[in-house]
């Protein structure tokens, strides 16, 4: 009897296993059909690229190039740190493509279909595209979304133009030159820390490692602006932001689903359990924030970005008191995630990138120093001064476009969508690699890698063939919304530090970009500082 019984426990789980496994086939099988069909059409439309397998699609050739790469490339160590061209250490593969096929080409990650777009006439359609059918990619989203969350960089459709109506106003031009005091005062600290640094050396000269401070100030001044708080009650945040994004990007997650097991059960976390917990701690810490400021604001009216998210929520919120107690908080935590990484994150890494390319070319400094003591009372820029700095936001510009922080624009079709002549298939993740964009020779002229902030002091529009193709801060219904802010928070820190200081590239820098969601400066930037 016990025995009968026991094989019919077996029976059952094999009949189980054998079902779920034929589910997960049929499932599986109908992702593949679905992908060669968008490979086809796009074929029937002249797009050409690299052969897949069977299942994995370019999986395979993609980690053997990125292996090879890495296998052949260490530090750089060429004598023209400017004219490196990072993008073929970083992504090889789409590189290597690029060269093969041309501008416009379709590759595959097992059962997402891709579409890189880097041709300036495409990009432009892609600019001009006013549709909500063009979104963020959703398995990058949700492989970012323990530190994005569902906000408005990695939402979509109505719940997105939702978000964008509640915060874009925040960063209307008239708003952000409000803030200019505010962020001087925010790096004023930095510049006294730099200054006793140098005295300490007694030489008055000092190499400092510049991007962790940079990371600091632009935290105090996305965490005053926005949230009412200073930096050192959300620093813990910060940090622990930090340690996601270096955990997210420990493996490589623009190569997408690749297999059986991501269709049928999901996209895994890689380091599944630090990540959540990292996540846990985040959100318990932004909550808390929270809480005590809807307490501070009882009678107050005060209408920062914080306030603004807080309104928006009790509008998004539908249901029952438990649906409605659990859409607030999300809808709050996850854009305060989203600005608290976007918004100091981009502008540190763009300030560091800056300080190095202007390091390795003296003579903009001085423009730039006597630029801003021209205009700015004892070299400090206000609200009035700084839209008179021409030179550094020339200098900005430059560093964007050699060294964007976003290495992509990314956007999924979600409805059969249409860009100029071609007709991007329902599904499929598009691709376009900004800096190859920005170091076009055909777009940006034989000088392309090259360091002249000269090339755009007529505006952007004259400075390249095709202006659409200088994108930095994305493209389209989709571009960012802190791009002013960003802009004045560069335009015065950089201002702020060239007139207090002069600085050459240490000996000790080690010029290695590497991509942690951002092109970031894998060792630090480090700068021999003179005090002027």
């Amino acid at each position: 009897m016990e025995s009968s019984m026991v094989e019919m426990a077996k029976t059952i789980w094999w009949i189980l296993v054998i079902g779920v496994l034929g589910l997960g086939f049929r499932v599986y099988g109908k992702a593949m059909a679905e992908q060669w069909r968008m490979r086809r059409r796009l074929k029937m439309q002249g797009v050409k690229g690299p052969p897949p397998s069977l299942f994995r699609g370019n999986v395979p050739e993609m980690q053997k190039i990125q292996s090879q790469t890495m296998i052949n490339s260490k530090n750089y160590s060429g004598d023209n740190i400017i004219a490196h061209d990072y993008t073929s250490s970083l992504f090889p593969y789409l590189d290597h493509w690029r060269k093969q096929y041309g501008r416009v080409y379709t590759y595959s990650t097992g059962v997402k279909q891709h579409l890189y777009m880097n041709h300036p006439e495409v990009v432009k359609e892609l600019n001009q595209a006013n549709t909500l059918n063009l979104g963020k990619v959703s398995y990058v989203t949700k492989r970012l979304k323990s530190i994005l969350g569902r906000g408005v960089i990695t939402s979509n459709g109505p719940h997105w133009a939702h978000q964008r109506r509640i915060i874009a106003p925040e960063f209307f031009l008239n708003k952000v030159k409000g803030m200019v005091s505010l962020m001087v005062d925010s790096a004023m600290p930095m510049l006294s820390k730099w200054e006793e640094m140098v005295k300490r050396e007694g030489r008055m000269v000092c190499d400092i490692r510049v991007d962790e401070d940079l990371r600091a100030v632009s935290a105090d001044v996305i965490s005053r602006a926005c949230f009412g708080s200073s930096f050192s009650k959300g620093k813990e945040i910060f940090s622990k932001l930090r340690c996601l994004q270096k955990a997210i990007t420990h493996h490589n997650f623009l190569f997408g689903l690749n297999g059986f097991t991501d269709i049928v059960f999901g996209t895994k976390k890689h380091g599944n359990g630090k990540i959540e917990e990292l996540e846990r701690h985040v959100e318990s810490l932004i909550w808390e924030t929270v809480k005590e400021r809807e307490k501070e604001c009882v009678g107050d009216h005060k209408k920062d970005l914080m306030q603004l998210i807080l309104e928006g929520a009790m509008s998004n919120c539908n249901g029952s008191l438990e649906d409605k107690t659990s859409s607030y908080k999300s809808f709050v935590v996850d854009n305060c995630k989203s600005i608290y990484f976007a918004g100091h994150e981009t502008s540190a890494v763009a300030v560091s990138w800056c300080l190095m390319l202007l390091a390795l070319n003296p003579s903009w400094q001085t423009r730039i120093r006597d630029e801003v003591f021209q205009f700015c009372k004892n070299g400090i820029p206000d609200a009035d001064s700084i839209s008179n700095l021409k030179t550094v936001t020339m200098v900005i510009q430059e560093t964007l476009r050699l060294y964007p922080p976003a290495a992509f624009v990314s956007r999924e079709a979600l409805a059969d969508t249409k860009l100029g002549s071609l007709v991007v298939p329902k599904g499929v993740c598009i691709w376009t690699l900004i800096p190859t964009l920005h170091r076009d020779p055909e777009i940006w002229g034989a000088d392309a890698n090259e360091f002249k902030p000269e090339r755009f002091s007529e505006g952007i529009s004259k400075a390249c063939k095709f202006p659409q193709s200088f994108v930095p801060f994305g493209l389209g219904t989709r571009l960012c919304l802190g791009k002013n802010f960003g802009m004045m928070e560069l335009k015065v820190l950089v201002s702020l530090i060239v007139s207090s200081f002069s600085f050459t590239l240490s000996p000790t820098y080690q010029h290695s970009p590497v991509f942690r969601m951002l092109v970031e400066p894998q060792h630090g930037v480090v700068i021999r500082v003179v005090r002027n």
